[in-house]
């Protein structure tokens, strides 16, 4: 097994520079050989995935400082409580505080942006399809929307997707019809991970800036200049999930009907849904930020589309279900 690991990580390594970030991946989150070769096929995939590209982006702060910053706060990298539950690191149980306990919870999310490491910058420039392929690729799923939402709000709600006006349309007007109703109910009563209605500068990973002539996608001029996860502790929900506010914004699923949830196994999916803001939003707040807002069908495809949307500010986070 060992010996079969090792000449993974030497093939990726000679393959791709980047071949670091899988073997991060593999020490922290305990990968098999198999789930290595996966992650490496997936990244070796595209030109631009991973934390930053070389000579254009400037991380505003070292996973140094990110580490003494989290030691000096006094946060704890790894909750034997979620661990026990989860039967991963890193992740926290999704659940309604107000009528269950975490031991309830039958799904988790990633604490942190992936590659849900602490201090470990995000990944960037992954498209939906390669997002819930990676999840896959380490027994995860891609989250739904109301997931995130609710690792964001501190508590998992039922689902409220309103599958009936998205019925016998097309895709776009499905999601209009269902982005405005959800809206109109969760806008009477805004909330952040951090707390209030109200949103906040300097609290999350939002005061870095965008490279130089970046005209919004180009990726010879427009650097990554994100934080390291969980740099701002403060910038945590009441479930334990860091900088859904800031940092790297996520692809997320919204089904458009039952069959594509992937809260309930679903391997079809249904499209692409961005969820939070990204790493400028204290000097410009582009659009809402607060945790059960959707955001209109911006780049929108199927999340499975070969198409589907990437960006500089553009990553992900995995959900899972709690082994029975």
């Amino acid at each position: 097994m060992l010996a079969l690991l090792l000449m993974v990580s030497a093939v990726a390594h000679a393959q791709d520079p980047r071949a670091p970030l899988v073997d991060r991946l593999t020490e922290v989150h305990n990968l098999t050989p198999e789930q290595a070769a996966a992650v490496s096929k997936i990244l070796g995939g595209s030109n631009l995935m991973g934390d930053g590209l070389p000579g254009i982006t400037v991380h505003v702060m070292t996973t140094a400082q990110c580490t003494e910053r989290r030691k000096a706060a006094g946060a704890v990298d790894r909750d034997p409580t979620f661990e026990a539950i989860c039967k991963r690191p890193y992740m926290a149980p999704l659940y309604d505080p107000a009528s269950q306990k975490p031991t309830d919870a039958t799904a988790c999310i990633d604490q942190y942006e992936f590659p849900d490491i602490p201090c470990d910058y995000p990944w960037v420039w992954v498209k939906a399809a390669e997002a819930a392929q990676l999840c896959s690729a380490m027994g995860k799923r891609l989250c739904d929307a109301h997931e995130w939402e609710g690792g964001c709000e501190g508590r998992l709600t039922a689902p409220d997707y309103r599958f009936d006006l998205a019925r016998g349309q097309s895709e776009s007007p499905a999601v209009r019809a269902m982005r405005s109703a959800h809206n109109a109910v969760h806008g009477k009563a805004k909330t952040h991970a951090y707390g209030g209605a109200d949103y906040r500068s300097g609290v999350c990973a939002a005061a870095s800036f965008k490279s130089e002539r970046c005209d919004g996608g180009d990726p010879k001029r427009c650097g990554s200049n994100t934080y390291p996860t969980g740099a701002f502790p403060d910038c945590v929900s009441p479930l334990g999930v860091y900088d859904q506010h800031g940092n790297a914004a996520e692809h997320m699923n919204l089904p458009l009907a039952p069959d594509q949830m992937s809260s309930q196994g679903s391997q079809k999916l249904g499209v692409t849904e961005m969820k939070g803001s990204w790493f400028i939003f204290d000097t410009y707040k582009a659009h809402e930020d607060w945790c059960r807002w959707r955001a209109p069908y911006w780049h929108g495809t199927p999340v499975m589309s070969s198409h589907s949307h990437a960006n500089y500010h553009l990553g992900f986070r995995c959900c899972a279900d709690v082994p029975q």
